[in-house]
């Protein structure tokens, strides 16, 4: 028997999977080399790429996207791995974690990555032959993909997982001590005052009580990234990140609160002028002020550049009109930033500008009280807690100093730079709501029986249940990676794309499968899964769809062809 086949029955762990692992680097590495020349041949590209030139094999690219997101995920656990070993810390469970990710992905990458539901992208569909492909098929390769991800590597791993129900990390994240003791505060948080009303605040469609707001006012949360000097906590994008997934593991629309003011203080921190610095900021942090973005409207999407919101500068006042959409947090909101057109001689980015304004609280009664502005709200099936909405402009009237940065025409590039934090905060806030998937799968599987046993010990409920939280890692990893490279100043929109686009697959599946596991109980709207479903689909949508992250991640891949 082919001993490259086979590992020892005794034990499920692999003996040196660390080394397997790193052997494995330079074969994928190549492999993407392989296929982002082919896609460049076939495209007939120059290093400057057009979308234009991506649509014309948008499937190929979109699958280059994932077959670049699932290289760089092994990149990142394997240097999570081996952090964790120069500490002395990687235990079982995280050998386990590596080990199946490396046999499960590298399987995928051979044989074909699930792009979406009913999409594949197989190495054949970029014209590689046998020939391309033969590293893949021997070695360390090989032996990880029959070996890594087994029956008995699930079940074991899911053994240790039960004995931590009810912790805030599965597992060694790899991060310093300080982030940790973040996340078992808001894990705390979320667990004492969030989780037990989430059901309530979504079945009800009611916004968050502005009690919790108050509550996470007072631990800083809206001014975690504003530096101190503006009343913030000064603290980085990881520590926002894991905040964003605690707060979201409660309640994706909690989660989401925080985003709104981190996003709103980037622009203003990156932007504005002194005095809307000192005007905004403080405000922010302390929850005086609870922004909006007022960006999308109607029939655009994601075409910013097609924009037609109007701003009308007349005797130094500007005067919006035009139609806005699927603007969270609209009524409530008292401070918005509103992209608008200040050129319509234009009909692109380059006629775009920014704007920081007020507005008036609304209520039930009176949503947009303001003199100016109408709204709709849209009814969603999830996300719940801050409600969507349709808004109107005729003549809203602001006063000049509201233009960011003073200069008009910068509204496009000023709201670019703020893409890199959405997009790791979406991620983040997708890993949240995958925790939250695997957190009720874990309780449920232990208490359910059927025909005379516990469900988690059917070997289909205990590999859905080991995948999650494999997957779940690897998703920390890359978000993770994504925000120290935002923190260390170094351009991440590739990174940041790459762990949007995953970690919101990753959501959907944990909720898909999670609601499996409880059956016909999960479709009842009692049972939390099924709020956590909702919440999850929204993710491959909200701050660039899952195809326009691939397009992104393409592009950038495919100008950089020689590396």
């Amino acid at each position: 028997m082919n001993n490259e086949k086979r590992s020892c029955p005794s034990s499920p762990l692999l003996d040196n999977c660390l080394e397997h692992c790193k052997n494995t680097i330079p074969v994928i590495n190549d492999f993407l080399f392989k296929i982002k020349s082919k896609l460049s041949d076939r495209l007939n590209t120059s290093n400057k790429i057009s979308n234009a030139e991506l649509e014309k094999d948008q499937y190929l690219a979109h699958g280059l996207a994932w077959v670049a997101t699932y290289i760089e995920s092994l990149n990142q656990m394997l240097n999570w791995s081996q952090t964790l070993q120069e500490k002395n810390s990687f235990e079982e469970l995280e050998k386990l974690t590596l080990q199946i990710c490396f046999g499960e992905y590298l399987s995928q990458l051979r044989g074909g990555i699930i792009m979406s539901q009913n999409e594949v992208i197989r190495p054949y569909d970029f014209g590689l032959n046998e020939n391309d492909m033969r590293d893949f098929s021997k070695g360390s390769i090989n032996f990880l993909i029959y070996n890594g991800n087994t029956d008995s590597a699930r079940r074991m791993l899911v053994d240790i997982l039960l004995d931590k129900v009810g912790a805030a990390s599965f597992g060694n994240n790899g991060l310093e001590s300080e982030y940790e003791l973040i996340r078992e505060q808001f894990f705390r948080y979320s667990t004492e005052k969030i989780l037990p009303n989430a059901q309530t605040w979504h079945l009800k469609d009611e916004l968050i009580p502005m009690h919790i707001i108050d509550e996470l006012a007072d631990l800083g949360v809206f001014g975690l990234t504003i530096p101190e000097t503006f009343n913030g906590l000064g603290m980085d994008k990881t520590a926002m990140c894991i905040v964003s997934e605690e707060l979201s593991r409660g309640y994706l629309g909690v989660g989401s609160l925080a985003t709104r003011s981190d996003i709103a203080a980037e622009l203003i921190l990156a932007n504005g002028t002194d005095a809307q610095k000192k005007l905004w900021l403080p405000k922010i942090a302390s929850a005086e002020m609870l922004p909006t973005a007022v960006f999308t409207e109607p029939e655009i999407g994601s075409d910013l550049g097609s924009l037609r919101t109007r701003a009308r500068l007349d005797n130094g006042k500007y005067f919006i009109t035009g139609s806005k959409t699927w603007i969270t947090h609209a009524s409530r909101a008292n401070a918005m930033t509103i992209l608008a057109r200040t050129n319509p001689a234009t009909k692109n980015h380059i006629g775009l500008s920014m704007f920081i304004a007020k507005k008036k609280s609304g209520s039930k009664e009176s949503p947009f009280p303001d003199k100016g502005i109408f709204g709709t709200e849209i009814k969603v099936i999830g996300y719940r807690g801050m409600k969507e909405f349709e808004l109107g402009f005729n003549e809203f009237e602001l006063d000049s100093s509201s233009l960011l940065g003073g200069i008009e025409g910068n509204g496009f590039k000023q709201l670019m730079e703020t893409f890199e934090s959405a997009r790791i905060q979406t991620a983040a806030r997708a890993i949240g709501v995958a925790q939250n998937a695997l957190d009720l799968a874990l309780g449920y599987s232990q208490v359910r029986e059927q025909f005379g046993k516990k469900i988690v010990n059917y070997s289909r409920i205990y590999s859905k249940l080991a995948l999650m939280a494999v997957e779940l890692m690897v998703s920390r990893q890359l978000t993770y990676f994504s925000c120290k490279e935002k923190d260390d100043g170094r351009r991440c929109d590739l990174q940041a794309g790459m762990a949007k686009l995953l970690s919101s697959r990753v959501a959907w599946a944990a909720a898909d499968n999670s609601l499996q596991i409880h059956g016909g109980n999960g479709f009842a709207s009692d049972f939390s899964i099924s709020r956590v479903l909702c919440d999850a689909r929204i993710l491959n949508i909200f701050e660039g769809s899952a195809e326009i992250q691939a397009q992104v991640i393409a592009r950038r891949i495919l100008e950089n062809r020689n590396n």
